[in-house]
């Protein structure tokens, strides 16, 4: 009795284990390759629960979906003996699983081989331009001419190619560095000859100064010379006028006008003789036109 239930379990075990090895699912995004004893027999596309024939077909599932390459930063040298740091990446999805099973059969191994194009395409192009052709719309083209040739290539692999674009491009650090120090050393030079122009012109902006300055000053000389001139004309003029008017007064102003001139800084006494022509006016008056009255 136990040995026949040993049985049925045993039994029970191998068709489940057969069931279960001739079923496979396919799901959405999608396709399988079945081989048969290493000979492809059929290709999957719809999703679904599917059956095979159990410990001789053999199902290769791989994805519909578009799928991410991102090759390791490298060096290019640029048509203008510039080299780069570039990174470039590229999108590619599987269109015949069954080429893509002869030549590569797993994602990774493809990887290695798109990879390898993407790399080689890129370098060639890359060599056939200068550097600033990737700072203007010319990179768009370099761009499409590198997915073309990979596109190409890789059809053989069953795969295609969707885009090529470069996640980075840049200047090695020893290069971006030297062109720093260019940069740097332009700038300051630009300096110096700025203050130098600066300095010039400061002095010609001063000596302008000083000319006109002196221009001026000698201008308002000139003018306060030809005012002094015409002011002593005017108050010889008049001096003359009242000297001919009335000489007495005239004299009698002059000598008041000597004495405060003389008497200004002297001290608080001041000798001389009674009869000196100095005291005579501060003596006698001025003189009178007429004569001692009766």
């Amino acid at each position: 009795m136990r040995s026949r239930w040993l049985a049925i379990v045993a039994a029970s075990a191998l068709a489940l284990d057969l069931a279960l090895s001739s079923i496979y699912v396919v799901s959405e995004g999608e396709q399988a390759l079945v081989v048969r004893l290493g000979a492809p027999v059929a290709v999957v596309e719809k999703p679904g629960l599917k059956l095979k024939v159990p410990f001789i077909d053999s199902v290769y599932v791989t994805s519909t979906r578009s799928l991410l390459l991102e090759p390791q930063v490298e060096q290019a040298i640029m048509g203008d003996q510039k080299r780069l740091e570039i990174q470039p990446y590229a999108r590619y999805r599987i269109v015949d699983p069954l080429r893509f099973y002869q030549a590569v059969r797993t994602p990774e191994a493809a990887n290695t081989q798109l990879g390898l194009l993407v790399s080689s395409a890129a370098r060639r192009a890359l060599g056939q331009a200068p550097l600033r052709a990737l700072l203007t719309d010319e990179r768009r083209r370099i761009l499409d001419a590198i997915k073309t040739e990979v596109a190409a290539k890789a059809a053989a692999l069953g795969v295609s190619v969707d885009e090529v674009r470069f996640r980075r491009a840049d200047l090695p650090f020893e290069t971006s560095q030297a062109i720093y120090d260019r940069m740097k050393s332009e700038r300051q030079r630009e300096a110096k000859e700025l203050r130098a122009q600066g300095y010039e012109w400061a002095q010609q902006i001063q000596a302008k100064a000083d000319r006109d300055r002196t221009v001026i000053l000698s201008e308002a000389q000139r003018g306060a010379a030809v005012a002094r001139g015409e002011g002593d004309a005017e108050a010889n003029g008049a001096l003359s006028d009242a000297f001919s008017r009335n000489p007495q007064f005239y004299t009698m102003v002059r000598a008041l006008q000597t004495y405060k001139g003389a008497l200004a800084n002297s001290g608080p006494t001041m000798i001389v003789t009674p009869d000196a022509d100095f005291m005579r006016l501060l003596k006698a008056g001025p003189a009178s036109d007429q004569g001692p009255k009766p």
